[in-house]
């Protein structure tokens, strides 16, 4: 008696091949793979550059003579003591307490004005800002305070804006410390209301907004005096002379080492009376992990903005009549163009302050250039995917385009009020 068998697929043998790498993941998962094909990278890379071009060689030239302006003007005296002061802000301010008043209970202002200043607070740069926004969102927080946290974190990242303000122009630095603020409050609330009956339907886990029970050790005075002690050290090491046009400004500038001494001093007792050895090894650890996490992105973006753009009024890869063709002039197309542009473009922590530099010094219009720096650092494209997968399309869109039409707006305020 013969008996026929239908060809049904083994499951355990259909999971088992679909669990299976592809040749190319195989390929790239082998160490000394990854070796060869960089090696074939940079040979491809010296094989086809005309190294020996005019403005090539002066793109190479660029980059480094950029690298070395930074290292001497704003590494020592700026980026150094603003480590230590994200740091502080990382290990001794508690994100409990700024989490706590984004919760539903909160105060509709509070939460708000929390949310838009977070990213002083927090110091978190925009891929870090994503999973903390998607836990206090999934958590319960309102959708207006949690967009406005997902905006503010990155866009006022504290070391952003002080380097920004080092490297552009303290005036630029200001606009998009304010803007950055302004833009978190009314992004929010428009996000609230325009979702409004969506956001209401939401469940909420009210005990992670919850305050801890842990007792802070020190008092608000005395981090006050501790925070101020090394922003006072960070102002003075920077400041710079007025030229004559402010009397009080050049006298500070000709005290500007006693100064910077007497915060020194100043922190030194702190950290003696108020911090216990354990404590400042975390401190110390904290601004190392800074260090090592922004430097090598910095100096790459340094030297990649040196190559392509060069420094201010010098020749590099790409011509200047191309960016200001573009960007050139404070019309509502340049400033559509920068916006639109930085919601795209991924910028590491910081890079995006030595590509403003060379751009800016290529030709951009200080407009443009603002708008570019509200809308970059808070999106780019792999951030908006994830933020898609977390609030929906249509939620996502409104954001990008509420972002988009702020930045091209406050950059045609500003480029007409520094013309």
């Amino acid at each position: 008696m013969s008996s026929t068998t239908s060809a049904k697929p083994d499951a355990n043998h259909t999971d088992k091949a679909a669990a299976e790498p592809t040749l190319l993941r195989r390929f790239w998962t082998e160490p000394k793979n990854r070796v060869l094909t960089v090696m074939a990278a940079v040979f491809l890379i010296a094989f086809l550059v005309p190294w020996g071009a005019p403005r090539v060689a002066a793109a190479i030239q660029e980059s480094f003579l950029m690298m070395g302006d930074y290292a001497r003007e704003h590494v020592l005296l700026c980026l150094i003591p603003a480590f230590f002061i994200a740091g502080a802000i990382s290990i001794f301010l508690n994100q409990q307490a700024v989490i706590k008043h984004l919760g539903p209970d909160a105060p509709k202002l509070v939460a708000y004005g929390v949310a838009s200043v977070s990213g002083t607070i927090l110091a978190v740069c925009s891929c870090t800002v994503l999973p903390l926004f998607k836990g206090i969102y999934k958590k319960g927080a309102g959708l207006g305070p949690a967009v406005s946290f997902l905006y503010s974190g990155p866009a006022i990242n504290i070391l952003a804006i002080i380097l920004t303000a080092r490297v552009l122009g303290l005036q630029l630095g200001i606009a998009r410390a304010v803007g950055a603020v302004v833009f978190a409050f009314v992004i929010g609330i428009l996000m609230q209301l325009l979702f409004l009956s969506e956001d209401k339907q939401r469940t909420t886990n009210a005990a992670m907004f919850q305050p801890q029970d842990d007792q802070e050790p020190r008092t608000l005075g005395q981090m006050v005096i501790y925070m101020a002690s090394m922003v006072g050290i960070l102002v003075f090491l920077n400041w710079a002379p007025s030229g004559g046009q402010v009397a009080w400004w050049d006298f500070l500038y000709r005290w500007k080492w006693v100064l910077s001494a007497a915060f020194g001093l100043l922190l030194f007792y702190t950290l003696v009376r108020w911090f216990n050895r354990s404590e400042l090894k975390q401190w110390v650890g904290a601004t190392r992990d800074f260090a090592v996490q922004i430097l090598p992105l910095l100096f790459a973006g340094v030297m990649v903005a040196g190559f392509l753009l060069g420094r201010p009024g010098q020749m590099a890869l790409i011509p200047e009549a191309w960016i200001v063709s573009l960007v050139g002039t404070n019309s509502l197309a340049s400033n559509l163009i920068a916006s639109v542009s930085g919601a795209l473009m991924y910028f590491a922590t910081l890079t995006e302050v030595p590509i403003m530099q060379g751009l800016i010094g290529a030709g951009m219009n200080q407009g443009p250039a603002l708008a570019l720096l509200l809308a970059g650092p808070s999106l780019s494209l792999p951030a908006l995917l994830i933020i898609a997968g977390e609030l929906g399309p249509r939620k996502t869109l409104a954001y990008v385009g509420l972002v988009v039409v702020l930045s091209t707006s406050a950059g045609m305020i500003y480029g007409n009020l520094v013309a």
